[in-house]
């Protein structure tokens, strides 16, 4: 998306060739085309279905009729806007292309329970992008021709729909930071956007990390409206901004801080830019909420790296059930875990002190009652309660110790404590 440094073939001198929003200079294949035309059937669609009446604080509840219009028309219409080698691309898995494809696509619409649109729906319509990608959708003639043209011929018009989403159903910001975060639903126009406005390269440079177009906007003029309305039409990152000026209102920097902040960057856009791809693995996909509800399939798969590290030691990964789920039938996890006396311990515990005070009843700081002797904890038999219930009351200078038994009579033969009283009971 960087501006390409050419050399004029009159004047011999480096022009650069600068890619805006519908640019006549952009090259679209026939499947960005047709990727084109399939937002504009789901873009009608939205007229179809209006929102219903009256003020609401949440979610409009026609979204989910919209959403479910477009989930029963989804196999037609990918059918028709699709290329025949990508849904009839062969492959070893069961499950056919266009049914991962219906996945992502859908993914990338919003939620249907929550009502809600967030960067996890974004990365969702790149995965769809990418399925189509390795099924061999795209040309790779000129893929750098083929890369502009989706960015600027696909992933624009995406976000314009989810635009149109947000603001006819009020849609909800999914998993957003509030004002601490970079924007309430999308990023890849910011990332985008500012590679628009770096500076000009060559086939053979590599990417700038500082640095802008000569004539490029000062990244301060986000905060001017006259300046967002002028350059929303030809760059991604402006056009992002302003839809934060139609759906917000108050002071910039007071709703918006985080962008207020990277609009003081001194380093040119191409630093904004090298930040806005750190903050994306970091923000986007590094982050469990978002990355939770993606979906792995056959084209992009859940795989584990064999040289990623371990977890650190944690006291609740240290007092998990083992078990080696490989030595069972595949189904059957083998017999359930056996309660051990260790796993429920506070750390300062010790097994001794454990097992002998779970033989010693309940007895309050200041009790001065010895402790019952007994062999094995048990509970008195319904026989055992009546015959106690039966047992006249004992004088309250009873003794166990005085009570006449002998030692070995002492460990086997139940003594009972003396009733408790009350304090202000009487004789």
């Amino acid at each position: 998306m960087f501006p390409c440094r050419l050399p004029d073939p009159v004047t011999k001198e480096w022009t650069a060739n600068i890619w805006k929003i519908d640019s006549p200079k952009l090259i679209l294949s026939d499947t960005v085309r047709q990727i084109r035309a399939l937002l504009v059937e789901l873009n009608t669609i939205i007229d179809d279905v209006p929102p219903d009446p009256g003020p609401r604080r949440f979610g409009n509840v026609s979204f989910r009729r919209w959403y479910d219009t477009v989930e029963a028309q989804l196999p037609t219409l990918l059918s028709l806007y699709l290329p025949d080698r990508v849904l009839s691309f062969s492959k070893s898995s069961v499950v056919a292309p266009q049914v991962e494809l219906q996945s992502y696509l859908l993914g990338a619409l919003g939620s249907l329970q929550r009502l809600d649109y967030g960067t996890g729906h974004e990365l969702s319509f790149l995965a769809f992008l990418g399925c189509i990608w390795k099924l061999g959708g795209f040309s790779t003639d000129s893929a750098e021709d083929e890369e502009r043209g989706i960015v600027l011929g696909i992933i624009e018009p995406y976000l314009l729909l989810v635009r149109r989403l947000i603001k006819t159903y009020t849609l909800e910001p999914a998993g957003s930071h509030g004002v601490w975060g970079l924007d309430d639903h999308s990023f890849l126009p910011y990332l985008f956007g500012s590679a628009q406005y770096g500076p000009a390269i060559s086939d053979t440079d590599e990417t700038p990390t500082e640095g802008s177009l000569p004539n490029a906007p000062d990244p301060a003029d986000v905060v001017k409206v006259a300046a967002v309305g002028r350059e929303r039409a030809t760059n991604m990152y402006f056009s992002a901004i302003g839809f934060i000026y139609d759906v917000k209102k108050g002071p910039f920097w007071e709703h918006s801080p985080m962008l207020y902040d990277i609009s003081g960057v001194r380093g040119g856009w191409a630093k904004i830019n090298k930040g806005m791809i750190k903050m994306y693995v970091a923000e986007v996909l590094s982050k469990f909420p978002v990355v939770q509800h993606f979906y792995f399939g056959s084209l992009f798969s859940w795989d584990e790296d064999p040289e990623a590290t371990s977890p650190p030691d944690s006291i609740h990964i240290a007092n998990q059930p083992l078990q080696n789920h490989a030595k069972f039938p595949k189904g059957d996890t083998g017999p359930a875990p056996t309660a051990q006396l260790g796993n429920a311990m506070a750390p300062w515990a010790s097994a001794t002190s454990a097992a002998s005070s779970a033989f010693i009843g309940t007895a309050a700081p200041w009790s001065k009652r010895s402790a019952v002797t007994s062999p094995t904890l048990a509970f008195p038999s319904q026989t055992e309660q009546r015959n106690i219930s039966q047992t006249p009351r004992m004088p309250s200078n009873f003794n166990p110790s005085s009570a006449g038994q002998n030692s070995s009579e002492k460990q086997t033969t139940r003594v009972l404590p003396p009733p408790t009283r009350a304090p202000w009971a009487k004789d």
